[in-house]
């Protein structure tokens, strides 16, 4: 589904990436784990166009994707949920939804999504008119997450879902990953609880100060006694 090759990238004259290579299969969750300041952020905002890759090479479902833009990303099947949910606090809770299919024209499409996200996320449903910046932590995080899923994506980029969050909301949150990647969504996960992450996940890549220092199936990983030395408290 992805594969980066040899991916350099950054800001100003810094680069954050330095010549990175990942792939994501066909209904794989894939863990990016990696301390602060290591790179992931920036590789999710490469990947989806918000910034650009200075060398190497990024291709999505067989085409290559690296010089498009953003909403061409976007409208390729790429869905971004975003670290800090970066949710449009002035509009309700089904404006915000909404927003997450404004590249879509199928009507009966977009009421079939909506539907799925309601039952993925009942709160959300009892809360449809109510403005999104008066919702929890928690809840502004499932509309970050629904708003991303309405855009039909092919792909999902999820960006520190569990960040701020109760433990009794993250185990909601990740139950929802279970659920979205069993329909058959491949996920690209960061995520600052490495052993949640590692938990879902099929594989994943280790960064370390944008490098790809370490990847293998997600439970070697977890049992991986330099993986558990540095991310999973020993």
């Amino acid at each position: 589904m992805l594969r980066l090759e040899g991916v350099i990238a950054g800001y100003g004259p810094t680069d954050c990436l330095k010549g990175i290579s990942l792939e994501v299969r066909a209904g794989e969750i894939v863990a990016l784990l990696g301390a602060n300041g290591a790179g992931k952020t920036t590789t999710l905002m490469t990947i989806s166009g918000l910034v650009r890759a200075r060398q190497g090479t990024i291709d999505f479902a067989g085409e290559r994707i690296t010089s498009l833009s953003a909403e061409t990303i976007a409208s390729r099947g790429i869905g971004h949920v975003p670290e800090g949910r970066r949710i449009f606090p002035s509009l309700n809770v089904l404006e915000n939804l909404q927003l997450g299919a404004y590249l879509r024209t199928d009507r009966q499409g977009i009421a079939r999504d909506l539907k799925k996200v309601w039952d993925l996320f009942p709160r959300l449903r009892e809360r449809a008119s109510q403005p999104a910046g008066t919702l929890s932590g928690g809840e502004q995080q499932m509309l970050s997450m629904g708003r991303g899923l309405m855009g039909a994506p092919k792909l999902l980029l999820l960006d520190e879902p569990s960040l701020g969050l109760a433990p009794r909301l993250v185990q909601l949150i990740f139950e929802v990953i279970r659920r979205i990647n069993a329909s058959g969504l491949p996920i690209l996960l960061v995520e600052q609880n490495a052993r949640l992450a590692l938990g879902v996940a099929h594989r994943g890549y280790i960064l370390e100060t944008g490098r790809v220092t370490m990847t293998d199936e997600a439970s070697r990983l977890a049992d991986n006694p330099q993986v558990k030395a540095a991310y999973l408290g020993g």
